[in-house]
């Protein structure tokens, strides 16, 4: 098709075949983020021993931008430190999947909510303070291809 987006060979690989995909049951923290434009969802579920990830998955509706960006944030985090996981930024999940279209960079950017999201969460759950801030991103004007 002439007008299709160039996607990656990763972009695709995760988008056919994505990591981590499903729901924890016992998870220690849960993110839901959305964007009201294009419709995307997504929703993060961690399970955290002393500090570290230990299992991460994630479910999403949405376009493949929007599953490709989920499963590869999935991959970055799993079993590293939450201080390692809150560096990840909506830039180094489009870098790790060797670029996305302009058009395709908020999904990206839901990704690193979402985890965020549930980092929050996590840190409610355990009556301890939040140790960031919410980066407050934006999705007016965005579009979904």
């Amino acid at each position: 098709m002439a007008d299709q987006l160039p996607y990656s060979e990763k972009v695709m690989d995760h988008f056919l075949n994505p990591r981590n995909c499903g729901e924890i049951k016992d998870a220690d923290g849960i993110g839901t983020v959305g964007n009201p434009i294009c419709g995307d969802v997504m929703k993060m579920f961690l399970k955290i021993e002393n500090n570290i990830i230990v299992d991460i998955k994630f479910k999403t509706f949405g376009c493949g931008a929007a599953i490709s960006t989920s499963s590869m944030v999935t991959e970055m985090v799993k079993g590293k430190s939450i201080d390692e996981a809150l560096k990840i930024t909506n830039k180094t999940v489009a870098e790790a999947l060797g670029g996305l279209p302009p058009i395709k960079m908020h999904c990206s950017v839901l990704a690193e909510e979402a985890l965020r999201s549930a980092l929050k969460d996590y840190y409610t759950k355990q009556g301890k303070p939040v140790p960031f801030e919410d980066k407050g991103h934006t999705h007016e004007g965005e579009k979904c291809l």
